[in-house]
């Protein structure tokens, strides 16, 4: 971990040009989306199967502290993607490097462009739902209490993780193996280096899409109202959410067909196929480029590998079950419970 300490101290005492600041950047913002797709996806597939559970999630994405965490995702997604697709024109022809530093202009320019509409229409959610004198905020205590599952979970999987590299290097030895041109470890990045680029320009419009539908023409105070005056209209659907609760907003949504396609699940499970594996892809490239110590360095690799696989086994499995009426009862009488108990 020296490194890591190394390069966190040499950034901030070296004053490089803006594409140092860029390169920082661009991996501080890819591990906060790395961060957030590890709880929302993992809250969204208890709308499947702990639909009790998905009711506090949502709650607690309403909270004031959570609401000042989706500006900051936004931002970071905004700017992840831009930047990433910098990368990829400029690794297209690396002759187009010498103009990096006005391409990194550019994509500040441009992040900067895209959020101001998008930050104005997204306060207007918060103003909407916040005047509302009857609007119900779960106290911050509970909004913390909530994340216990993700505080100790990740932990657990992390000492997995270095058991099963402890095993391995008892086995085999923390020798590392040496690295030429032609070994098949290299074939192996090369083809990493390509996917992350590839995936990266498809993840592109199914990210934007997702947070037009999901953050902008439909907040997340929408997804699931307490006080439910007038039934809900789920965005990209014919549907209406009755019950005004994120379950049969996801019911809804999930069961839509054009064409006799679930149109909203073949495009939940490609961006969760796609952005779950670049974004752990992602992290194993920070990892390794830090850490040196074998063992560690490849219990953060087991780590990464573990944490991919829980969500697209979590996420995957709600998307090919979907949700049912029995889930959507059992999400209403949490909500009207949650809400009797905290007046």
């Amino acid at each position: 971990m020296t490194s890591l300490v190394m390069t966190l101290t040499e950034t901030l005492r070296y004053r490089g040009a803006i594409g140092q600041w860029s390169w920082v950047l661009h991996r501080l913002t890819g591990l906060g989306v790395v961060l957030f797709l590890t709880l929302h996806v993992i809250d969204t597939s208890w709308a499947v199967f702990y639909p009790e559970l998905y009711v506090e999630a949502i709650l607690t994405y309403q909270s004031p502290l959570f609401t000042i965490g989706e500006f900051g995702l936004i931002f970071a997604v905004v700017y992840h993607a831009l930047n990433g697709l910098r990368i990829i024109i400029m690794d297209y022809n690396p002759r187009w490097w010498k103009y990096q530093q006005l391409a990194a202009n550019a994509v500040l320019i441009g992040t900067a462009v895209l959020l101001l509409p998008v930050f104005a229409l997204m306060f207007g959610h918060v103003l909407n739902h916040y005047s509302d004198p009857n609007v119900f905020i779960l106290p911050l205590p509970e909004v913390l209490r909530a994340q216990l599952p993700f505080a100790i979970g990740i932990p657990v999987a992390a000492i997995v993780a270095l058991l099963l590299s402890g095993l391995y290097g008892l086995v085999a030895g923390n020798q590392a193996a040496p690295v030429t041109g032609k070994a098949s470890g290299s074939r192996v990045e090369r083809f990493w280096w390509s996917f992350m680029r590839i995936s990266g320009l498809i993840i592109l419009p199914l990210v934007f899409g997702h947070l037009a539908a999901m953050h902008i023409l439909q907040g997340v105070f929408d997804l699931q109202v307490v006080h439910a005056v007038d039934n809900l209209r789920v965005v990209g659907t014919d549907a209406i959410n009755v019950t005004g609760t994120a379950v049969e907003f996801v019911q809804d949504r999930w069961n839509f067909l054009v064409g006799g396609v679930l149109v909203w699940r073949v495009y939940d499970f490609a961006l969760l196929t796609l952005v779950t594996v670049h974004g752990f892809n992602g992290l194993r490239y920070v990892f390794t480029d830090y850490v040196q110590n074998q063992t560690l360095k490849r219990a953060l690799i087991y780590l990464c590998v573990i944490g991919a696989v829980a969500l697209l086994v979590s996420g995957g499995g709600a998307l090919l079950l979907g949700v049912d009426d029995t889930a959507v009862q059992k999400a209403a009488e949490a909500l009207a419970h949650i809400e009797a108990t905290h007046r």
